[in-house]
């Protein structure tokens, strides 16, 4: 159900009451964690800290049972690390904000490091991302891979070929383009391609279930509208069956760990009215 404009500045201002300010600290290598706070009116999601206020879901794993330490912080910097892990062996993970938003704008610093997990697909090579509009978190099934979402999808280069970033996956949720379904799975974006395993700053504005946008060096590279469930995914006829409505408005925001080492360094969120 939406929300008055007062009800999301009162959600607002009790969110960024609980939080605390970025912390400082040093990165891997030499990179280092922001070292200005965050601009007036957005809210740092990720406080440099700690892990407090998420909640990690691995496929194949009860909600925040996390053995391996797969998301931690390290430096000031959240970390998706698999020094824990033999083999991949599928487990898919999401870190959770605890609060839903409905409208609002994210933005999202990431880096990929290292090398990938043995046993990982090949497709998820230097492959992570945002997922927007999440199903909640205990409404995940023990063995489910991805949640029901609109995922920003993060790539990042191999040295030579286009691979754009921001991207959109859509695991069973459907969106329009330009006023048609789309019928792929995942939609590339216009950016460039970041090679190396530099920092890249993404922005997604997300008005509910209108439009929503995603924005890298102040240039919109790829807009969607009126997101939904995909009746025809299994894990969207669940929610659909359990009572949820078609229309996606408001979700959960959470992290992605799809087996590449992935760091990140700001995640902060402005709402919208």
């Amino acid at each position: 159900m939406a929300r008055s404009a007062a009800d999301r500045r009162a959600r607002a201002g009790a969110v960024a009451g609980a939080l605390m300010a970025v912390v400082l600290g040093a990165a891997c290598g030499s990179a280092r964690a922001p070292e200005e706070p965050a601009p007036e009116g957005w809210i740092p999601l990720f406080n440099g800290r700690d892990l407090d206020d998420w909640v990690v879901k691995l496929a194949g794993r009860e909600l925040g049972d996390d053995p391996w330490r797969t998301f931690r912080v390290e430096g000031g910097v959240l970390r998706v690390c698999y020094d824990g892990y033999e083999t991949f062996d599928g487990r898919f993970g999401h870190l959770f904000f605890r609060t839903p938003f409905e409208r609002y704008r994210l933005r999202v610093e990431y880096r990929f490091v290292g090398e990938q997990t043995p046993g990982a697909p090949g497709w998820a090579w230097r492959n992570s991302g945002v997922m927007l509009h999440c199903q909640a978190p205990e409404t995940m099934a023990v063995e489910q891979g991805f949640p029901v979402s609109l995922e920003a999808q993060f790539l990042g280069g191999d040295g030579g070929a286009r691979r754009p970033t921001a991207n959109l996956c859509t695991p069973g949720t459907e969106v329009m383009i330009g006023g048609a379904p789309v019928r792929e799975h995942c939609v590339d974006s216009s950016s460039e391609t970041f090679h190396g395993d530099r920092w890249v700053t993404v922005e997604l504005e997300v008005h509910g279930g209108d439009v929503i946008r995603h924005w890298i060096d102040g240039q919109v590279v790829l807009e969607y509208t009126a997101p939904r469930l995909d009746a025809t995914d299994p894990d969207a006829r669940r929610l659909l069956d359990a009572g949820s409505a078609v229309a996606l408005e408001r979700g959960y925001i959470a992290l992605q760990a799809e087996s590449h080492p992935i760091e990140f360094r700001r995640v902060e969120l402005l709402p919208l009215d």
